[in-house]
């Protein structure tokens, strides 16, 4: 393992300025798993001043985009080798069942590697227009410049990979700062950098909490900012973003509803909310956990979710037959429990589930898989984001109503409709606000799918070209050459090709 008493910075491992330290613990046994290296402000200077060297005097941004492409491809090859390794330390982290960690988790982000990879290596870096005034107009895209990169606890590999990849491949460099919660998978990609040899300076990894957030936010050497949290906290970013005029990219909260029309077959959709509302112990932004029905057959539906939730083994995390683990932190876990209570004093029904630890646990942040129906769209259980695995279920009367509750809701992130119509479900999904819909699954999560919310759950988009575009900026070179024309050359140059009338080609170099 890297050294956990120092710093990743610049693409050295080095002293921090201070001697605290973060102690991760156990989300399963409550034990002290690993004491890592705590970043003071002068470690995030020392990082940002590392990134903006290499940025504006280093190789990285001038490099052949295809020769990063390589780089990447590399990185993807060592990163498969200790893809065991590194669920390992996922579950240990922050409790993902072992098999959650080793699929969506693991293997799933370098699966986006690759995928990334590949969209770069096709992506019209530059493209030559012939001028509606004449000449010649090159249009360009390069690197936004120095990014902070700033991810949450609940899916770390994953969304170090959403965003340090596609920054690397537009030739940024990058202050990643990975959650508190989870600092040992990115103690691990570093070094996977290490060995695919980056120039010096392109990346630096800081652990760390709030301050250290605060700081790269706020750091007048940072060029672009790409947050995924919370809404509360994502408004408080794009605030000081936009006093700043510094770009940035928003990947926030999310309530989302999957829309059970009246001909779905309820065990498939019991199937499929496990999934889509539970994964990751329903710590996920994208968690469906308003799942709408049709009122006249609302008791098939939730007898089905009853059954399949009661079904689901919860317990220890490194034990296969294990789908729900722990909470991340105790703080987490009493989060959510006063959500199930309050969801009871709201006058929802409790079928499934409770704030009581699970059968035959005795110890770890564990919540109980919750179910509650009889739910009433504008109850705060229906409305805010619990980031625990509760599900509600909510009735309606037809199809428009089902949309209305869909779109009733301050979040836009993602959903689903569930039908074997598919011609009728996708004509429901498209009158759903959000970034991402599934039909008959939960979302798609293809690293080619642009992803990302509407409303408060977000700005920008990050996977497939439209999240490469978002580290690049657009520039345009307007070229003239030199004409015989004595007539054009004396100033009448508008006139004249315009008369030509208007371009008819777009060639790509």
């Amino acid at each position: 393992m890297s050294p956990r008493h120092q710093l990743y910075i610049g693409g050295q491992w080095v002293d921090p300025a201070t001697s605290q330290t973060i102690e991760v613990i156990s989300p399963h046994t409550e034990q002290l798993v690993a004491r890592v290296a705590d970043p003071a402000p002068a470690d995030v200077d020392r990082a940002v001043a590392a990134a903006r060297s290499a940025f504006d005097t280093g190789p990285w941004r001038r490099t052949d985009p295809q020769a990063r492409v390589a780089i990447v491809r590399e990185l993807a090859e060592c990163y498969r080798a200790r893809e065991d390794e590194l669920a390992h330390l996922i579950t240990t982290e922050m409790g993902a069942p072992i098999t959650f960690a080793r699929s969506a988790h693991v293997t799933l982000p370098g699966v986006m590697m690759r995928a990334f990879a590949d969209t770069a290596a096709d992506y019209r870096w530059q493209e030559t227009r012939t001028g509606f005034l004449g000449g010649d107009v090159v249009v360009g895209h390069h690197p936004v410049g120095v990014v902070a990169a700033i991810i949450p606890w609940n899916m770390p590999m994953f969304l170090i990979v959403a965003k340090l990849i596609p920054a690397l491949l537009a030739g940024c460099t990058v202050v990643l700062k990975p959650s508190p919660e989870t600092p040992l998978d990115a103690h691990h990609m570093a070094e996977l950098l290490d060995q695919v040899g980056l120039p010096p300076g392109v990346v630096s990894i800081l652990p760390g909490g709030r301050e250290v957030g605060r700081q790269l936010v706020a750091h007048p050497g940072v060029d672009k900012v790409s947050f995924t949290g919370s809404t509360v906290a994502g408004r408080q970013v794009a605030e000081v973003c936009g006093g700043a005029l510094r770009r940035v990219s928003l990947e926030l909260g999310g309530k989302s509803a999957a829309v059970v029309l009246d001909d779905a077959d309820p065990d498939a959709v019991a199937t499929g909310m496990m999934v889509a509302g539970l994964m990751n112990g329903g710590q996920a932004c994208v968690a469906q956990t308003r799942v709408l029905v049709p009122q006249r057959r609302r008791h098939e539906f939730v007898d089905a979710l009853a059954s399949s939730i009661e079904r689901l083994t919860v317990g220890d995390p490194f034990d296969t037959a294990t789908r729900i683990g722990p909470m991340v932190s105790r703080r987490q876990q009493q989060r959510v429990r006063e959500y199930i209570d309050l969801g009871q004093r709201e006058g929802a029904r409790l079928l499934v589930g409770g704030t009581d630890l699970p059968a035959d646990i005795d110890r770890g942040w564990y919540v109980r898989p919750t179910l509650f129906a009889d739910v009433d769209n504008s109850m705060r259980i229906a409305q805010e984001e619990i980031f625990g695995p509760v599900l509600s279920v909510i009735a309606y009367a037809d199809d428009d109503h089902a949309v209305h509750l869909a779109n009733d809701s301050e979040y836009g992130l993602s959903g689903s409709v569930w039908s074997p119509d598919i011609e009728r479900a996708t004509a429901i999904a498209r009158r759903v606000r959000a970034g991402t819909v599934g039909i008959n699954e939960p979302y798609s999560m293809d690293p080619v799918a642009p992803f990302g919310g509407v409303k408060n759950s977000g700005i920008g988009r990050e996977f497939g070209a439209e999240g490469l575009a978002g580290y690049l900026d657009t520039v345009s070179f307007s070229i003239r050459r030199p004409v015989a024309d004595s007539a054009v050359a004396q100033g009448d140059t508008v006139g004249a090709d315009h008369a030509a009338g208007p371009p008819t080609e777009i060639r790509s170099s």
